[in-house]
């Protein structure tokens, strides 16, 4: 079995999940080379996870490290450069969302993709890997809910997580291009469309800290789709329980409903409290199996040369939403969405 030599850019709190699948968990996989900024996060990859070829410069790495592909789990602002200079390099890339946070970077990613069509490009909207997104894909075009028309998606961050989010919320681009990416995506999945109005509001009730920084804790938008389509998006940043992902899929014969309760797993504990469920604590424990899955699928690619299902256009029309969504929650109106060609 062909073996893809793999070097990974960031090792934060996502960055370690994927360097950790990569290490031990995909057979054709070998993680060779690692790359940050932070000395900790290098003596980590080294003691960790075995990786001998450590470097403190990305454009060092592709240079001198021994690798087929890279991925990229940096700073959003870093990814669009990150990716052409690997794929200018050779590399297969794959790149945590989002694509870029401007257009215009998107659209030097997109040149830079269209410029290597021999090389694979993977952009990590895991969503769609995770089985119970999967299926709901799957029992869609088996015609299980008729004609989809409207997507109700929710996305609430935890409140034991709220401090991080407040430390960053200046420099996050506001909570919709924060935290409303992936059920854009999903969105756009599932209704095989693309939205071309929004209306979006934000409101902050418990931590003002959000409000001072021109942000909001909770954020909601209304999507109108070319097919006549809806959508409704909800997100956030206090909830109570745990973190809190759910999606309704509603069509003419039928919806579906993926984690209602995002259940830990499946025991219940009956005591003084009642009948408890617990919920899971974050994005990692939540998707660690869609991680897993989506690496896998970017692997796979790369050693058998074949394209993704996921492209570079859809980080660009992401991202292009989430500017959209951004303006209407600002202006306080519906804004119509232009698709920059």
């Amino acid at each position: 079995m062909k073996k893809i030599k793999v070097g990974i850019a960031g090792l934060g709190r996502l960055g370690k999940v994927h360097a950790r699948n990569l290490a031990f968990k995909i057979p054709n996989a070998q993680l060779q080379a690692a790359c940050s900024l932070v000395p900790a996060e290098l003596e980590y990859a080294q003691k960790e996870l075995g990786v001998s070829q450590l470097y403190g410069d990305y454009k060092e790495m592709l240079e001198k490290a021994d690798i087929d592909a890279v991925v990229i789990v940096t700073t959003s602002t870093e990814h669009c450069w990150q990716i052409r200079a690997a794929l200018e390099a050779g590399k297969h890339v794959f790149t945590d969302k989002p694509l870029g946070v401007t257009t215009e970077e998107c659209k030097m990613a997109e040149e830079a993709v269209e410029k290597h069509p021999d090389r694979i490009f993977f952009l990590g909207f895991m969503r769609r890997f995770d089985p119970s997104y999967a299926y709901a894909k799957q029992k869609i075009r088996e015609g299980a809910i008729g004609t989809p028309y409207m997507v109700k998606a929710t996305g609430i961050d935890p409140e034991s997580l709220v401090e991080g989010a407040v430390k960053f919320a200046a420099t996050s681009g506001g909570i919709f291009l924060d935290m409303a990416i992936h059920d854009i995506d999903l969105m756009r999945w599932f209704l095989e469309a693309d939205p071309v109005e929004v209306y979006a509001a934000g409101a902050t009730f418990k931590h003002p800290e959000f409000k001072k920084a021109g942000d909001d804790e909770t954020g909601a938008a209304m999507y109108r789709f070319e097919n006549g389509a809806l959508g409704f998006v909800h997100v956030g940043r206090t909830a109570a329980h745990g973190y809190h992902v759910e999606t309704e899929i509603i069509g003419t014969e039928g919806s579906l409903r993926i984690s209602p309760v995002p259940e830990k797993n499946l025991c219940r504990i009956y005591g003084k409290n009642g009948a408890v469920t617990e919920c899971v604590s974050g994005f990692p424990e939540r998707f660690a199996q869609a991680y897993l899955l989506e690496m896998e699928e970017f692997i796979n690619c790369a050693a058998a040369g074949r394209k993704p299902e996921v492209t570079v256009y859809d980080g660009t029309r992401s991202t292009q939403i989430g500017f959209a969504t951004t303006q209407a929650w600002k202006k306080g109106e519906a804004v119509k969405i232009r698709y920059e060609r």
